[in-house]
């Protein structure tokens, strides 16, 4: 588990090319760059307010190739949430984080209190479409996950990317301390009622 401290962290996984950097550029800068220029690893920190205190919101923007498995596994260990992006031009892209979620599986053991967002980025570009929304809605439903699209071009959902991340972190959290047999089924406007907020 990952040690107590006031950061939370969020890690980025996807193939190369999917938006990763442009949805994590979106939401801490508010900025776009057309150019894709390929990440190694690039860590971003935000203050959010959590629960009537302040901590760090961590965000790992990882590599979309697959030549550093450490990184990967130090990543996933480290983290406490995880949004894992394809792009909704690229059905490949889909299929290549089938085995990072199965690794997110082997290292946390289980997801059910782990916050994981999947996303199709690239909303706007629906001409070039190949995976359909309901085709992500009932992978997420396999993965036992949240599901969003979004555009970092167009600042489609990326905040709200975020706050609906954060939202099932602390609705999970108080309802395992309510029961211990509550999961992530909640209705999304109930998971929207979290106590975490972006600033």
């Amino acid at each position: 588990m990952p040690e107590q401290s006031n950061d939370y962290r969020v890690v980025v996984f996807g193939a190369g090319g999917v938006g990763k950097s442009s949805l994590v550029l979106r939401f801490v800068k508010g900025t776009f760059r057309d150019t894709y220029i390929p990440t190694v690893e690039d860590t971003y920190r935000q203050v959010i307010s959590c629960d009537k205190s302040v901590c760090t919101l961590e965000i790992t923007d990882t590599t979309g190739s697959h030549q550093f498995p450490a990184m990967q596994r130090l990543s996933i260990s480290r983290g406490h949430a995880f949004i894992l992006v394809y792009s909704i031009t690229s059905r490949q892209s889909l299929e290549e984080l089938k085995p990072i979620y199965q690794q997110v599986l082997a290292i946390k053991g289980s997801v059910e209190s782990i916050p994981i967002m999947l996303v199709g980025n690239k909303s706007d570009e629906t001409a070039q479409r190949e995976v359909e929304t309901k085709e992500g809605e009932a992978q997420a439903t396999a993965w036992k996950c949240a599901f969003m699209e979004t555009s970092a071009k167009t600042n489609t959902n990326v905040k709200e990317l975020f706050q609906e991340l954060l939202a099932l972190e602390k609705k999970r959290d108080m309802s395992l301390s309510i029961d211990g047999k509550r999961s992530g089924k909640q209705k999304r406007a109930d998971k929207l009622k979290g106590k975490c907020s972006l600033m």
